[in-house]
């Protein structure tokens, strides 16, 4: 009895640790689904790039703040600073968003050489108060923020690791000749709300920026499309310009383009293929002045073309043939505010299988009176609760506005 005892004991000992050898291991480690998708390309600020042995508690300026469970970022954001403190070195992330600063002196940023992440957005910062390559020597910074500023010219030069870079909502209006090169690693570049026009363009700045992914270009003022985007390019926003009409087979060398907004310009004639892409989800044209719709691809799903001047939705040029091996995957279609007399045919939803939404709203028949479809909002394959929220929502749209109309269509979130 003895013996089977301690035999029992050598069993459970010998199981614990077999169990606690599995219980820390990570699958993951040998096999990584992961690693054959395609990696985000926004910037995560848990990544942080290799730095020496510091010891606690860490250095940090007296005007910020520096917590103890991330040491590696440092905390001067809506302090009513006027200057940028000095930065100790083993600072990664820096944040002095919603400040008074105005000049960017190197001085402050000496030590940091490790840096990754700066946030000066919502200050006052000018361009000839920026101190020549103050950031073009942080070897390792790969997001910058310098949002609703007062920059009036591209703040160059910058580093080669640089992914992400905003610059909406300041006055710039030059872009030098080598402002955007040594650049290969951009993904994401907004320069939104600036007074950017077409002779800046002319230089074609975008051409050699192999990796952008996202383009942001709205609320300038901008009359053709920018030439020589890179092929890479999946996000283009170009909303709130004066663009009158696309060249023909403009976007042959844009095929991974996922989401276009051009809502807000001056087109009007589009040719029939124009947006014949592979891989389009979001079209979005609404507040122009087209008077005929367009081919429509079979990867569209989402196509905004209200309040424009179309009288009559052509459904055989949306959708020319019907191909039951490759059937088209638009699910809402939004169209108010334009001349439409009549529904959509029928035929659409034999062509568009997959449509969920028409959004009719108001129409502009007449100059001084806008006329209601009986329809505003058509739903396909509705239940009970489905057709409760249709409408409830019907409802809503019959209060709103114009004024929530354009609130609307104007919000721009900059990572689409």
């Amino acid at each position: 009895m003895g013996i089977m005892s301690q035999l029992s004991i050598i069993h459970l000992l010998w199981a614990a640790m077999v169990f606690c050898q599995y219980e820390d291991y990570d699958f993951e480690d040998e096999y990584d689904e992961a690693s054959d998708r395609q990696q985000p390309y926004y910037f995560n600020p848990n990544t942080q790039a290799q730095v020496p042995h510091f010891p606690f508690p860490v250095e940090c300026a007296k005007e910020c703040f520096c917590p103890p469970a991330f040491p590696l970022s440092m905390y001067c954001d809506h302090r009513k600073l006027k200057t940028i403190p000095n930065i100790p070195a083993h600072v990664q992330q820096l944040y002095l968003q919603n400040n008074d600063i105005e000049a960017v002196p190197a001085g402050p940023l000496t030590n940091a050489t490790f840096l990754r992440e700066i946030n000066l957005s919502h200050n006052k910062i000018k361009f000839h108060l920026t101190d020549h390559g103050v950031f073009a020597k942080l070897s390792n910074l790969v997001q910058l923020h310098l949002q609703h500023n007062e920059l009036e010219e591209f703040p160059f030069p910058l580093p080669s690791s640089l992914e992400r870079l905003l610059l909406g909502f300041n006055k710039i209006s030059r872009l030098s000749g080598n402002a955007l090169e040594g650049l290969p690693n951009i993904t994401m570049l907004d320069l939104c709300n600036n007074f950017l026009d077409d002779s800046v363009l002319k230089g074609k700045p975008f051409s050699n920026m192999k990796n952008l992914v996202q383009l942001n270009l709205c609320n300038n003022k901008l009359q053709t499309m920018p030439p020589d985007l890179p092929s890479s390019l999946m996000y283009l926003s170009l909303e709130n310009n004066s663009i009158s009409y696309i060249p023909e087979n403009y976007f042959n060398r844009l095929p991974k383009i996922i989401a276009l907004r051009m809502s807000h310009n001056n087109l009007q004639n589009i040719p029939r293929d124009t947006f014949n892409l592979p891989n389009l989800l979001e079209l979005n044209l609404g507040h122009n002045k087209l008077r005929q719709v367009f081919y429509i691809p079979r990867s569209l799903q989402h196509l905004y073309i209200e309040d424009n001047d179309i009288e009559i939705i052509n459904v055989t040029l949306m959708c020319p043939s019907i191909d039951p091996m490759n059937i088209k995957q638009l699910t809402y279609i939004r169209v108010d505010q334009n001349k439409l007399t009549i529904p959509i045919s029928t035929y659409a939803f034999f062509c568009f299988p997959h449509i969920r939404t028409i959004y009719y709203g108001e129409q502009n028949i007449n100059v001084n009176k806008s006329t209601q479809l009986r329809t505003p909002v058509f739903r396909r394959f509705l239940t009970p609760e489905e057709y409760q929220e249709a409408e409830e929502d019907r409802e809503i749209h019959d209060h709103e506005t114009e004024e929530d109309h354009e609130a609307e269509n104007n919000y721009f979130h900059p990572y689409f």
